[in-house]
């Protein structure tokens, strides 16, 4: 259904091909679309009376079990809808289709952990007589999770009040389970961060070809398929610019229009990589028809996570199937610090390491030190994750000239005073 949002670049029928890639990516069989549109929501069933009842004369045609929105559901009027369809018709709005999305796709404890979190609260609200069976969901995973006084009822508590009170419970165990690992994140990006390793952060709109990238700068094998969220779990890997220097790229999640606000804040673990990185890296998908409506919904997901001013370099991805030399032209204008590539292809790999190379000199300071003979591991540092421009041997040590990351370039002035 269209609204007037600041999503109004999408078209109504652009929107609900987004969606229905996303259904399909679930598993489900799309049968039809119909939309309406509103000036104002209405309270009860979002959408009007007539559209209602066009949409039951529609399963008696149809005969589908789904009914999935491309808007963002209240509690009432998910529950008033499938009372409309006499409960033949589950009803799911974006959200709850992307969150089961994401749920089918995290493989590793930290994704498991968000995911899971993520759905929890999305349920709690919609939680009635209907969603009873939870009871024994969330009571399984609180087993398995340690939780422990979850069970009886208490004097004068209905099942519908266990219910909730368990995924209270439930939720306050994952945010405890998160904090431990953004805490064993936060070490390690702080152990990185000593050792002077510039990180690349790829971010885009869902299947630009991140991952594919990241195998073709890597060598990697991270999981690439023609689907939304096809892979969810950051990767990480070491990949050397043409100068020499040792860089960490890290994929991370994809974005998507209308991104459910409980994922942003569950997956604050995984997104605190992109805050963290020194540079972000954009891949643009050139080919797609809503290109710059992506373009915007990843910018507007990066204002919202606080990182819209970090530095940019924009990969434009599978330029090998453009056909018009003028679109590239405007796309690259349009763009700056682009770089047209194919990550399936390997072109312009090169030039877009350059430019990564480029923009990451812009933290590189000149350095003049003299290394003692017995800190080898240092001057194997200094050729791992800086330029050396010269080094010669004296009586004090050996002497290297060149440039280092700015913090690793201070922490070796202490080390060697």
């Amino acid at each position: 259904m269209e609204l007037k949002n600041k999503y109004a670049l999408w078209t109504v029928e652009d929107s609900l091909a987004e969606l229905a890639q996303l259904a399909r990516t679930a598993g489900i069989e799309v049968v039809g679309q119909t939309y309406q549109r509103l000036d104002s929501i209405v309270p009860a069933t979002f959408i009007g009376k007539g559209k209602v009842q066009e949409l039951v004369d529609l399963h008696a045609e149809l005969d589908f079990d789904v009914l999935i929105f491309d808007e963002e559901l209240s509690p009432r009027q998910q529950r008033e809808l499938e009372e409309a369809f006499a409960d033949e018709v589950k009803v799911l709005d974006r959200t709850a289709l992307i969150l089961d999305i994401f749920a089918q796709h995290a493989h590793t404890r930290e994704g498991a952990l968000q995911v899971e979190l993520a759905q929890y609260e999305y349920r709690l609200p919609r939680l009635t007589r209907a969603w009873t069976h939870l009871a024994r969901q969330v009571g399984g995973a609180a087993g398995r999770g340690g939780i422990g006084g979850v069970g009886l009822r208490g004097p004068g508590e209905t099942q519908l009040e266990v219910d909730r009170r368990r995924i209270r419970e439930r939720i306050a165990h994952l945010k405890r389970e998160l904090e431990e690992v953004r805490t064993h994140l936060r070490l390690y990006r702080q152990r990185r961060q000593r050792e002077g390793i510039p990180v690349v952060a790829l971010v885009g709109y869902t299947n630009a070809g991140k991952s594919t990238l990241l195998n073709a700068l890597s060598g990697a094998d991270v999981y690439v398929a023609d689907q939304l969220f096809a892979t969810l779990d950051p990767t990480t890997r070491r990949v050397e610019l043409p100068g020499g220097q040792v860089v960490l790229f890290t994929d991370t999640v994809g974005f998507i229009q209308k991104l459910p606000t409980q994922l942003v804040a569950a997956f604050r673990a995984t997104l605190e990589e992109v805050a963290e990185a020194d540079l972000l890296l954009h891949v643009v998908d050139v080919t797609h028809r809503n290109v710059y409506e992506q373009v915007a919904a990843v910018h507007d997901t990066l204002a919202e996570i606080g990182v819209a001013e970090k530095p940019m370099v924009n990969a434009l991805n599978k330029v090998d199937r453009l056909r018009d030399p003028q679109a590239l032209a405007e796309l690259v204008a349009d763009f700056p610090d682009s770089v047209p590539i194919s990550a399936l292809r390997g072109h312009g790999l090169d030039l877009l390491l350059a430019r990564i190379e480029a923009m990451l000199q812009e933290n590189m300071v000149s350095v003049d030190v003299v290394i003692p003979y017995d800190r080898g591991d240092l001057v194997a540092r200094f050729h791992e994750q800086g330029q050396v421009e010269e080094k010669s041997h004296t009586a004090e040590g050996i002497h290297i000239r060149g440039r280092l990351p700015r913090e690793l370039a201070e922490r070796l002035q202490r080390q060697t005073a």
